[in-house]
């Protein structure tokens, strides 16, 4: 398995960032590539949603499931189409990195693991003589850059203002 780490500073309490990150079909309103998300449950665990991504000449939907709640620390999930991935959101106070103006801080961490071996073509209806390869290598440096795009819009909505948003990654090598 291969696994990624992004994380970030926020200046609001746990709670608030949990809150957020529980209302999973918000995130379109962040993403150019995310067009919508469909929600099949009230949201807890079990509940599956529908991720509607376009790019360039291709459409596809992710299909994910919430695996496990953890209130304010963690929302565990899956992927339960076409790639074996799971992850989670984690929520951590961190109070010294908090500015003078304001009282509360949290770092909030995304992990993807995933197994990239198990992702073919057959799950992308590809132009003629596109692989699936230069589509992945294409598609890497926009995740980076779109995922900074989203972090910052979050950080926006949650915080009241815009601000310049530190977006640490971690990735991790192949663990098999």
């Amino acid at each position: 398995m291969d696994s990624v780490e992004l994380s970030t500073v926020v200046y609001v309490p746990p709670e608030e960032a949990y809150d957020f990150l529980v209302d999973f079909p918000g995130y379109a309103n962040y993403s150019k590539h995310l067009e919508r998300v469909e929600r099949s449950g009230d949201g807890g665990p079990g509940t599956e949603y529908d991720i509607h991504l376009q790019w360039w000449k291709l459409n596809y939907v992710v299909r994910s499931e919430v695996t496990e709640f953890d209130r304010p620390e963690r929302i565990g999930w899956r992927i339960t189409k076409d790639l074996h991935a799971h992850g989670e959101w984690l929520v951590a106070p961190e109070p010294d990195a908090a500015p003078s103006d304001r009282e509360e801080a949290s770092r909030v961490r995304l992990v993807i693991e995933f197994d990239a071996d198990s992702a073919s073509s057959d799950m992308l209806d590809l132009p003629r003589l596109v692989s699936l390869d230069w589509v992945i290598d294409k598609v890497k440096p926009l995740v980076l850059k779109e995922a900074e795009r989203v972090v910052e819009r979050i950080v926006e909505d949650l915080e009241g203002q815009r601000r310049e948003v530190e977006l640490t990654l971690h990735e991790s090598p192949d663990t098999v």
